[in-house]
């Protein structure tokens, strides 16, 4: 068996530590080769000291080599892990401000502002041809190779690369371990006896079914919401699970954002414990607390973990990839049939098997009537984005704004017209590629 070779671009992201010693933590996988590729060389370097640090500490036969730029890392590459963040930090400074305070000002209210609405929307239109160039790069230097993505808008961005080049592509997120494992505690079960069904979109995918042994949970659950501390700062998600039911599989600040129920007004949030996102400029330093767990800091040099793994899946991709044993895991994919009841064409979030031959979307079948309609409200938007990006239209962005549940809850059609246009200049210098 080859060793495997591991492409991270964004490697000085909090993914990158933490996928890097989850893949040199497999017995299988100990001996693999990652490339790490950051522009920011300060992080780049950080990274690949930690790493290094990690692999001799634990005597490992692992390989690291970096490069701040990812088409020198590419050839012979069997998975290439994409986590970025274009024009500026993902969370702070600009853009992200702007994409937050521009419609705050009109009254659109986002938390996160990174996976729909005005914020996702143009998140999605700066990060598009970076992500895209990626997909062609690979296309020249190793077009048998997966491509891993972590990148926010998920939806957006899977669905761009499958329809917008060869690469065998999908997206991940940790939201369905984060929401079953709590789903597990409000029952009082062991997760790791837990069985369970999700399927939708990202970040408003669906908990189908979750069973203990046979035992269906839901009637543990349905009794706990009102009263389990582990739902006390996730009422979004409650109430979704009581007029919708099922319970959804991101946070109820995401969720929030994505329909028109709950952030219309200032009281309208406080009944759902929601908060305003404080925003901080290019000058912030985030705290680095997050990075304990990748196992990196500009400054400090935390303790050598040992060798474990996290819920994510990379690393249990790569050992099905490399070992011929399939692996289940959730998956950003495109539709073709796998959930009857959302558009073919779209990208959906489902259960997919991997193995030596690559991924394979399993048929779910329909999702519940109520669930796949919110769904498709947040499909139509994501349609319209990517058709912006691929015919260069940027009439169709704004359209994919102006269909936005939340915005249109608020908004009239000029009002939603002179915010995009604020929001246009205010990023036109990272959507240059529009004129061309």
């Amino acid at each position: 068996m080859k060793d495997a070779k591991i492409v991270i671009i964004g490697a000085g992201s909090g993914f990158g530590g933490r996928l890097s010693m989850d893949i040199f933590s497999s017995p299988v996988l100990s001996a693999s080769h990652i490339a790490l590729c950051d522009i920011d060389e300060n992080k780049l370097k950080n990274t690949v000291n930690y790493l290094q640090r990690f692999i001799d500490h634990h005597e490992l036969p692992g390989k690291i080599s970096a490069s701040p730029d990812f088409r020198e890392l590419l050839e012979g590459a069997d998975f290439v892990i994409s986590s970025v963040s274009v024009g500026g930090p993902a969370y702070w400074g600009e853009p992200f401000c702007s994409e937050i305070q521009i419609p705050r000002q009109y009254g659109i209210d986002q938390r996160w502002g990174d996976t729909l609405g005005p914020g996702g929307v143009f998140r999605f239109l700066r990060t598009a041809p970076v992500q895209l160039n990626f997909c062609t790069e690979m296309e020249k230097h190793c077009p048998e190779a997966i491509l891993i993505n972590y990148t926010n808008p998920m939806a957006m961005l899977t669905w761009l690369h499958s329809v917008g080049s060869s690469i065998q592509n999908t997206g991940l997120c940790h939201s369905v371990q984060g929401t079953t494992k709590k789903l597990a505690r409000v029952a009082d079960v062991p997760y790791e006896e837990v069985s369970f069904q999700v399927a939708g979109i990202n970040h408003l995918a669906w908990v189908l079914s979750i069973k203990h042994e046979n035992e269906d949970l839901y009637p543990k659950i349905r009794e706990a919401a009102d009263t389990h501390e582990e739902f006390a700062n996730d009422r979004v998600r409650v109430e979704l699970m009581k007029e919708f039911g099922c319970f959804p599989t991101e946070s109820s600040e995401h969720n929030s954002e994505y329909l028109p129920y709950f952030r219309q007004t200032p009281e309208n949030m406080g009944t759902y414990n929601l908060k305003k996102r404080q925003l901080e400029t290019d000058e912030y330093e985030p705290p680095r607390e997050w990075l304990k767990d990748s196992g990196i800091d500009d400054e400090e040099e935390y303790d050598i973990p040992p060798l474990r793994q996290s819920h994510e899946y990379v690393a249990s991709m790569v050992e099905a990839y490399q070992t011929h044993s399939p692996f289940v895991f959730s998956g950003n994919v495109m539709n073709n049939g796998a959930i009857p009841n959302l558009p073919d064409n779209c990208c959906v979030e489902v259960p997919c098997v991997i193995d030596r031959e690559g991924i394979h979307p399993c048929q779910v079948g329909k999702i519940p009537s109520q669930c796949a309609a919110l769904d498709r409200s947040n499909i139509n938007v994501q349609e319209l984005a990517v058709e912006a990006v691929l015919t260069k239209n940027k009439e169709a962005a704004f359209h994919a704004i102006a269909l936005d549940p939340l915005t249109s809850s608020k908004l009239t059609l000029p009002r939603i017209r002179e915010m995009f246009n604020k929001l246009w200049d205010a990023e036109k210098g990272l959507l240059e590629y529009f004129e061309e």
